[in-house]
């Protein structure tokens, strides 16, 4: 029995003289670094840096933004959680809106009377002469009018 417990606790002297070791090690790399001050020696400076304050010094090259293409514009309007990947709600998410416009009955199915009526009602709100055709130029006005919080005029960028 003595010799169980005289194991054990060498076993426990064993544990805590590893533990203070490697804490003084954690503890000598969290240490600030000083030249000449008995302490481990400075690293070297990086390549480009440099006293900022320095007279005659050029400025740092500030890094430059690419220009996104139209392209990549959209598709970041589509990629919601940024993940550079869309996925089948992300694309459909864009509609719901507009879906739910032509619901007019809430059963999130859009039956051929709601779209009928809704597709009925935009011609007759572009056949101006009501003759029940469509020339190009009444043709025309059924384009999509583009977002109002997309227009120069609402920006109110100067405004602090």
């Amino acid at each position: 029995m003595g010799r169980f417990f005289a194991g054990v606790l060498s076993a426990l002297l064993l544990v805590a003289a590893g533990l203070f070791w490697w804490q003084a090690e954690i503890e000598a790399e969290m240490r600030p670094l000083v030249a000449n001050g008995g302490l481990r020696a400075q690293a070297p400076p990086m390549p480009g840096a440099g006293d900022p304050n320095a007279r005659g010094a050029p400025p740092p090259d500030l890094p430059e933004a690419t220009e996104r293409t139209r392209e990549q514009k959209r598709f970041d309007r589509y990629d919601r959680n940024r993940d550079g990947i869309i996925t089948r709600i992300e694309m459909m998410s864009s509609r719901t809106a507009a879906f739910r416009k032509l619901d007019k009955d809430g059963n999130n199915l859009l039956s051929f009377e709601e779209w009928a009526v809704a597709t009925s009602g935009r011609f007759t709100g572009a056949d101006a002469n009501k003759d029940g055709r469509l020339s190009a130029a009444e043709f025309a006005t059924t384009v999509p009018k583009p977002s109002s919080a997309r227009t120069p005029q609402n920006c109110r960028c100067d405004e602090d």
